[in-house]
């Protein structure tokens, strides 16, 4: 079977090279924020939110136009977001703990540590993946490598006798729910999606750890701008130096701002994941539905019509808790 994880099948060398990129990237993000609060520290902080947003998103274009032409090299999602979590973790321990309570302190390094400790397991793990028999591996990847991609009973049939049958217990997620994901070359069961920021599948085995990170992500950020706030409030209050004319004054505001920004979109995300959850449906299912058969539903609108139009119906959904419950006891 082929490597679950796109970036572990680089030589070490590319690998340790994408890294430093990801390690560049990151500390040119997190300075360059911190020009928002030096330069307009009388704006709103709305203003200053959206200027951030921006301003990340013309560095993100340039830095991929950067690596595309000159390093010829990529960056590593993964590594990105490790090294986000260590800058915002790095100006936690050096600034803005000295303002805050030894709880709120102690509680934030935890929070880190967790965090961390769940990026690389999701990273690093088994998504679900299915076992193929060799002499199927062929037609079977020309068939979904192919732009349109057939469906018919015999190209199915191919699909279930492909698989080695030790692989699938009999009360696990049906064989219809056993995608494959063109970015790590296998199939996976339970797949909901491929994750770039983790650079690996989202399936059965670890969508409950994908779940839980996001939410640790959103734990995290919340606390890293409760603390940063009351920094911010402090200093404020002491006016001993002006906050924005120093560099530490502004990386605590930048990495707030940085913070607020992660937490806007990540609470959309969970919140999206959470209701495909509540209606027992997978990402991929619910933007390729009209690949997957038995989420068609053949209908006439018209009696003058003379074929059958496909209209979405999803046949996993239960009811909001027997979806949740099953989504809590999938077996491995």
């Amino acid at each position: 079977m082929l490597s679950p994880l796109g970036f572990c099948r680089n030589t070490p060398w590319k690998f340790a090279s994408s890294s430093i990129i990801s390690f560049i990237f990151v500390a040119i993000s997190q300075f360059s924020l911190t020009l928002i609060p030096h330069y307009f520290s009388s704006f709103s902080l709305l203003a200053q939110l959206s200027l951030s947003a921006v301003l990340l998103l013309a560095i993100s274009g340039l830095g991929k136009t950067c690596r595309l032409f000159l390093f010829r090299v990529h960056a590593l999602a993964p590594a990105f977001v490790f090294f986000n979590i260590l800058f915002i973790w790095g100006v936690h321990v050096t600034v803005v703990r000295k303002e805050i309570s030894y709880l709120w302190s102690i509680v934030f390094n935890a929070e880190c540590v967790l965090l961390i400790f769940g990026l690389y397991s999701i990273v690093y793990g088994d998504p679900g993946h299915v076992a193929y028999k060799d002499g199927t591996v062929t037609e079977l990847l020309q068939n979904e490598f192919s732009d349109s991609i057939s469906d018919t009973e015999e190209h199915r049939s191919l699909k279930l006798d492909a698989f080695c049958e030790q692989d699938i217990p009999e009360n696990s997620v049906p064989m219809t729910r056993i995608r494959y994901c063109k970015y790590c070359r296998a199939y996976i069961r339970g797949f909901d999606h491929h994750c770039p920021a983790f650079g690996n599948c989202i399936g059965q085995k670890n969508h409950l750890l994908f779940m839980a990170l996001l939410v640790g992500f959103v734990m995290v950020e919340a606390s890293y701008i409760a603390c940063s706030t009351q920094f911010i409030t402090k200093s404020k209050i002491r006016n001993e130096v002006m906050l924005e004319s120093t560099l530490f004054g502004n990386l605590a505001i930048s990495t707030r701002l940085f913070s607020i920004l992660q937490v806007l979109w990540q609470v959309l995300f969970l919140y999206w994941h959470l209701y495909c959850i509540c209606v027992n449906i997978k990402t991929d299912e619910w933007i390729n539905w009209n690949k997957y058969p038995e989420f068609q539903n053949l209908t006439q609108f018209h009696p003058e019509q003379s074929y059958l139009e496909p209209c979405f119906r999803n046949p996993y959904d239960k009811g909001v808790l027997t979806n949740i419950k099953e989504f809590l006891s999938l077996k491995e």
